[in-house]
Order: structure tokens, then sequence, then C-alpha cells
């Protein structure tokens, strides 16, 4: 066990200054309808003061975590304080020396001292124990992931905004930090081709990475992994390069091919250590893609906005993100039922804390290391001023894309440029990214109308846009009513009339929505729940309610707006054959279905004319 003395704790906090100006952190980053704060912006971490109390004491046990492989732990942590207010409050760090050596030292005007590392997480001392600000005793309970490194505990008094240092406690730490763990799972550039894509502490100067895999209940292979990370001056802007910053470890990559179709696969991965040891996780296992176009039940899963929350109840400020894990959950109890997860934009709403994605990674993991786990990118993993979004705001918090790009595998052709396209069996997929430039005449928009072209549909029937921001219809976007992006709209909705898209889902507001068959804002079929025959237009679908705070209905009644629920929830998409497609719209809290609908045709439907999407002919024999 190791902790400070009184004496360590004043030397630690008065050495180096810092490099920017830390007043500017209290800028909250916020979501779309202006409510929710990222928890950790509201700790004025640089304000921190030297408080100690020789009275005051805070123990955290057990010392070592994991100790049977496990990468998640319960812990106590014990606090007596002599002068306990309802405003003292426990912040977990992650190193645990939370100490200014580590801090960029070229700003002299900073004053002293000072803390540069905001906590992982917090609560406050009364949570637990009503009665702590008269006996100055608590108790609280706190989850801790592997995060590859020791962690620590501070008792601060002064709420927030001016913390004071009162004590520091122990430190604890996993027996094994450096393992490799969170395996995200994410379709190649091929059909037959599965990547693997894990967080570890080993180097390449440490330990090589790989992934033991093959047939389930046969014998295994190996295949080598890529490995990225990136670093402070990697970051846009504040907070990410300031008091968000925390080593991201190393990102794993392999790539599994030449799959057989429809097969259950084993996988475990592995580092061999330059002394010739092997570091392994424990086995996963995933099916294998079916061949592009063929009939089989094939089950996907759509939503947005998920975001992350803690099961101890911790960093819930405001109650942040109040349906993340709801959605979790009921994916998890539902996963032998899924094929395939789209999660369309706002991933983690880390929002320039780093520290969040591993928080995010092992949420979850149950799903990510089953099934495909396809991302896009949202304001909140790109948009940083002067970076080249498409949007100049900091919804990133500095990030500016390199954690949603690292963190996570996508088959894009360049992984800064987040638009792709992937197939599974009977569905083709055109994945857009809303926060760069999309409209007609882009590099971007070229990509989207060759994807679209490039589906055969009598083999791949359904036909599916996704992209983060609403380009199509939404009847709560800001408040007004009828519209989303109006030049989304504008530049998208020939390509999707052209081509024939089934579905055009968004996320990026807060709630769900489905519209009819719809064409230049005119509904161009009257069914409500099933569709039969010719292809007359695109149903689009909001689904934004996978987690984060939740938005309200504009004033206006659009015309076109079928279903309209503000609640959490998640659209699955059933492929029964190249015929019949079933999609279902769920809620998180209990899983059932609230809104369904079904399309039937066959190909020569799909082939039909209708306006503005039939090909040029001529009366020549």
């Amino acid at each position: 066990m190791e902790s400070f003395s009184s004496l360590q704790i004043l030397i630690i906090l008065l050495v180096g200054s810092l490099c920017v100006d830390l007043g500017r952190l209290d800028v909250a980053a916020h979501s779309k309808n202006g409510m929710g704060v990222q928890p950790l912006s509201k700790i004025a971490i640089h304000k921190a003061v030297y408080s100690l109390h020789d009275n005051a004491s805070i123990t955290a046990y057990p010392y070592v975590l994991g100790a049977k492989g496990e990468s998640s732990q319960w812990i106590t942590v014990e606090i007596e304080c002599p002068n306990p207010t309802e405003d003292d409050w426990v912040a977990v760090f992650s190193p645990a020396k939370f100490n200014s050596s580590t801090c960029p030292s070229d700003d002299a005007k900073q004053d002293e001292p000072y803390i540069c590392s905001a906590p992982i997480k917090y609560k406050f001392a009364n949570d637990s124990d009503a009665g702590y600000t008269k006996t100055g005793k608590a108790s609280l309970k706190f989850q801790l992931i592997n995060q590859r490194a020791d962690f620590s505990f501070a008792l601060f008094s002064g709420g927030l905004s001016n913390p004071k240092l009162v004590a520091v406690s122990n430190f604890i730490k996993f027996a094994n930090p450096k393992v490799p763990l969170y395996p995200r799972l994410s379709q190649g550039k091929s059909w037959d081709e599965m990547t693997v894509t894990w967080t570890s502490g080993y180097g390449i100067t440490e330990a090589m990475p790989m992934v033991e895999w093959g047939l389930k209940g046969e014998s295994q292979t190996r295949s080598p992994a890529g490995t990225l990370t990136f670093h402070q001056n990697s970051m846009c802007g504040i907070p990410a390069r300031t008091v968000g910053w925390r080593d991201p470890g190393f990102i794993h990559t392999s790539f599994l091919r030449d799959l057989w179709p429809n097969s259950m696969y084993s996988y475990k991965l592995g580092h061999k250590l330059v002394n010739g040891s092997y570091i392994w996780s424990k086995s996963y296992s995933f099916k294998s893609s079916p061949y592009p176009g063929q009939e089989s039940l094939q089950r996907v899963v759509i939503f947005g906005d998920l975001g992350k929350a803690e099961r101890d109840g911790s960093n819930e400020f405001n109650n942040y993100q109040p349906g993340s894990l709801n959605t979790t959950d009921q994916l998890i109890k539902d996963l032998n039922a899924i094929d395939m997860v789209f999660h369309i934009g706002d991933i983690t709403y880390a929002n320039g804390y780093i520290s969040q994605w591993d928080q995010f990674t092992s949420q979850v993991e149950p799903i990510a290391s089953t099934v495909p786990y396809m991302i896009a990118s949202g304001n909140h993993e790109r948009d940083s001023p002067g970076t080249g979004s498409f949007y100049d705001g900091n919804d990133s918090g500095g990030e500016c894309g390199v954690l949603a790009e690292t963190m996570f595998y996508v088959p894009a052709e360049n992984r800064a440029k987040f638009w792709y396209s992937t197939d599974y069996g009977m569905f083709h997929f055109c994945i857009a990214d809303s926060e760069h430039d999309w409209r007609e005449g882009s590099e971007q928009y070229k990509f989207i109308e060759k994807c679209l072209a490039s589906a055969d549909r009598k083999k791949q029937p359904w036909l599916i846009f996704a992209a983060h921001r609403v380009l199509g219809y939404s009847s709560s976007y800001w408040q007004s009513g009828s519209y989303g992006e109006p030049m989304g709209r504008e530049s998208l909705q020939k390509l999707w009339q052209k081509y024939k898209v089934d579905v055009a889902f968004f996320g990026h507001v807060h709630n769900y929505e489905r519209t009819c068959p719809i064409y230049q804002n005119q509904c161009v079929n009257t069914e409500r729940s099933h569709y039969s025959g010719t292809v007359n237009g695109t149903i689009h679908v909001v689904v934004g309610g996978g987690g984060s705070h939740l938005a309200e209905f504009g004033p206006v009644q659009t015309t076109w707006s079928i279903y309209k629920d503000s609640d959490f929830g998640f659209v699955k998409l059933t492929a029964f054959n190249h015929s019949s497609l079933l999609f279902e719209y769920k809620k998180s809290s209990d899983g059932k279905v609230y809104d369904s609908f079904t399309i039937s045709r066959d190909y020569r439907d799909v082939l039909a004319c209708v306006h503005d999407g039939c090909e040029p002919i001529t009366l020549a024999p």
C-alpha cells in the first residue's frame, strides 16, 4: 500500500505550472437541446487549494483488484472528516499521483497550488449516508474498471466549484493493469473479414499483439495486430489538451480474413512478451457475416446518442446520460437475436475527458465483443474549431475525431473521413459523416452516390442510409418543426429517390420519430404499417434516444410524421428474405415494441419507375 503524507501532498501540489488558461475550462460542453453537462466539466479542478486536515482521513480497499482476472471490481471508501459539510465530495484519480509534476510548465502566470488532471469520477460524501454532515463519517461504494494505472481517492470540501483538498487515500491497483481488454468487433472491408480492436497497456517494444481464433471447437490460428496510440499534442483543444487528458494506452486491431459465412468463431486477445511468455484475455465468440445476398434471418439494431453512465451512481451531475445503461442492458438481454449494431454518432459524450472512453468500451463490451459494433461520427466526436469540421463548435471538447477514429475501426478508405459502406447479407449500408461536407459536388457526396449506386437490389434489396445529424426530416429539430439540416435534405434527397433508399436513419435529436415514405416534403404512400409493391419514397427515422437527455417535439404538426416518442429506445430491422422486412422500435425501459411496420415487395417493384427516380429511356428499336 502506498499513501501520501501531508508534506508529500504539499510538494506535489506546489510543483510545476500549467500551459493554458484553465479558467476557460468551465465552459461546459452541452448536448444539442441545451440540457446535460459533462459531469467532469463542472469540477473547477484548476482552482483546487491545499487544505489538508490532520484529523481527516480517507481509506480505500481492497488494495489489489482483479486478482482472479476481473476487469472491474467494487471497492469501499471510508471517510472521516472533523468538519463535514453537504458540499464534501470524493474524487477518484487515476493515475494515483494526481500531481503537477506531470503538467506542462510553460505558463508562469498560473497560480499555485493546483491540480492539473481531472478525476475520472466522483461522488458526494453524503450520497450513501444522509447523516454524514452530523457524524463526519461515510462509507461509499465505487466500481472501478481496469484502466492500466493505479487509483487514489481524494476528499474535497467546497463543492465542485471551489474545491479544497482535505485528505488523500492510499493507492489501490489492478493485479495485471496492462492486460488486453474491451474487444470491439467491426465488419472489415469485405464481407468475409472481421476486425477485432482492443485496448492494452503494452506498446510494441514490450509485447507482440495478436488474436488466436478459429471455427468454434476446431484448431485455432493466430493473426497479428497493428498498434496505434495518440498523445496529448494530438488533441485539438480544451479540455482534451489540459485537465481532460489521460494516457489512452495502446489500441490494437487485427484482421480475421477468409471467414466461412454464417459460422461461429471463437477468439481471444494475446500479447507475446519480450521474455517469450504470453498474456491472454478470456475467450469470446462471434458469428461471421452471411454471403452478400444470402437469404437467411438477419437482424440489425440501430440507434444514436448513447453515452455512458456509471453503475455505481457516480458522475451523475444532473443525471447526464439517464437512459444509457437501460439501452445497453436491453441490447445485452436481446443479444442472441442481434447480428449487427450501428451506433450512429455521439458515442461516449466524453467531450474531451479521455478516461471516459475506457468507461464506455467497458460498458458495451458484452455487445461489441459478440457482434460487429459499427459507429458513425457525430458532433461530440468530431467538432473542434479550426480543424476542418463542417460545424465550427467544440462539441468534442478538443478530441477532433482522434478518439473515435482510433478506438473503433470502420471500413472507411480514410478513417479521418468517417464515411463508409458495408454489407450484411441482404442489407447494403451507406454510412455518411454529417460532420464533413456532404453537399452536392463534395468528396463525400460523390462517395454517397457511388455507395447507393453499387447496391445490387436483386441480391441486396434492403438499402439503408445513416448519418448522425438529421439530414432529412424531424419535427423537433431546434424546436422549429418540419425539417432537419435544410442543406442536407436539399442535396441528398435526389440520391435517396434515384436509388430508392428504403430507410434513412439519423440521431442527434434525442427522441424517436418515423415518417411516411416521403419525397420533397410530401407523403408518397398512404399506408402506415405495411408497405408493398413499388417504392415511391424513403422512410426517414430519427432514433437519437439511445441514452442522452431527451428532446421535446416542436410546435409544428407535420403531415408526414407517423409516430413520435420522446423516450429512450432503439430500432431493430429483421430481414426474413428478399421480399419481407420487419421494422420495430423498442423502448429501452422494457424492450417492448411500440412502433412497427413491414415492407413486402419483389425485385420488379424495386425496378419500377418512380418520380425523379427513373432511368432515361428512348424509343430506339
